[in-house]
């Protein structure tokens, strides 16, 4: 048995909230990117409001514009802004876990009916004619509770990936300190310890379907080079592009450019690739350096302070070659860097069985939804 969306709950669309609404005291306004994780500017209101728009703990909300998701609101009393449901299970009965994984089952397919130029939207008839499986209570509390001891398995995996790069930091702290350039060991410029220090291609290419992967930041800020979602270029086009960078195992990369400036990431891939101009190319020198340790090291505050530093400007962030060459790096002995990088790569072992792990257990979850809501 299916049930339409319209025919299980009521959806109240949150308040067009002004920008001069926007204040420093009161309730707390949530849009879409509050919801998200994308936020950095939380906005308060401290005057009157329609009761419909007050949202608390326990409440379920879908924004329907721009990035279609849905929630469970955790964080408190809160306002509702536009482009945002609040569920009411006011029509028949459902439980509140089953509904949610149904309707972000259903949200994906509620893509294609997206409308808009700009922001992507739903319209409110295309949702509510929307349908889920509606099988009996119990069966709802069956699936959802399935559904839940799964995803709490992916999280529980996740946090031990988490606490882990806390450890491998706190374990770079104990034995190198965290200054803003700590002071205990020499300290050179990025320049006098790379053998290069480039960029990637100016021009934008054209793109193939296949072919060799062409990495820009959105492909190194998480702190790894992930080709999973990558851009490709003819072999052509390659070979043109590495003339002048070519990429290879043990290099750094840094991105340049944007909001995600400053994020360094070491190459341990032998798979062949070429870069954007948004990307800068570190090739160490390993008479000097361990190339680990320095790709660890950048990523720790006191590079990211002097990137922060060096930016100028209202417009893009974007780092200068010269601005990156021009890094202060704490430089200590061989056997100290060799030290540090046994101990990460021991963890990275660990890491790796468990993002294994996490992989396998993201594959089950897919496919159960598949089969509860497929």
């Amino acid at each position: 048995m299916k049930m339409k969306l319209g025919d299980l709950a009521t959806y109240i669309n949150g308040y067009p909230f002004k920008p001069q609404d926007r204040g420093k005291t009161g309730l707390p306004i949530i849009r879409i990117q509050d919801l998200s994780g994308n936020s950095y500017d939380l906005g308060f209101y401290d005057g009157t409001y329609p009761e419909k728009i007050e949202i608390n703990n326990g409440d379920v909300l879908i924004s329907w514009s721009a990035s279609l998701g849905i929630y469970i609101w955790n964080r408190g009393k809160a306002l509702l802004n536009q482009h945002i449901f609040k569920v009411v299970f006011d029509k028949k009965t459902i439980s509140k876990d089953y509904f949610v994984y149904a309707v972000r089952y259903a949200l994906n397919s509620m893509v294609s009916k997206t409308h808009g130029a700009t922001m992507k939207h739903i319209i409110k008839q295309d949702f509510d004619e929307t349908e889920i499986p509606y099988p009996s209570l119990e069966e709802q509390k069956h699936i959802a509770n399935i559904l839940l001891q799964v995803e709490r398995i992916i999280k529980l995996r996740t946090k031990q990936l988490s606490a882990l790069d806390d450890l491998s930091k706190s374990r770079f702290v104990e034995m190198f300190g965290d200054e803003t350039v700590p002071q205990m060991f020499p300290v050179v410029k990025l320049a006098e310890i790379a053998e290069k220090i480039s960029d990637g291609v100016h021009a934008k290419p054209e793109y193939t379907s296949t072919g060799k992967p062409f990495l820009s930041v959105v492909n190194i800020v998480k702190g790894f080079v992930d080709f999973s979602d990558c851009k490709f270029v003819s072999e052509d086009a390659y070979q043109k592009m590495i003339q002048s960078t070519h990429p290879q195992r043990g290099d750094v990369l840094y991105t340049k450019v944007g909001a995600t400036y400053g994020v360094p990431a070491y190459v341990d891939s032998d798979r062949d690739f070429c870069l954007y101009v948004s990307v800068c190319l570190i090739k160490p020198n390993n008479s000097k350096v361990n190339s680990r340790f320095l790709a660890f090291s950048m990523k720790m505050p006191y590079v990211k302070r002097q990137a922060d530093a060096r930016i100028k400007g209202i417009g893009v962030p974007d780092l200068h070659l010269n601005q990156i060459r021009d890094f202060d790096i704490i430089l200590p002995s061989f056997e100290k860097q060799n030290e540090f990088v046994t101990f990460i790569e021991k963890l990275d072992k660990t890491k790796s069985s468990i993002q294994k792990s996490i992989d396998e257990t993201q594959l089950l979850f897919d496919s159960l939804m598949q089969k509860y809501f497929g």
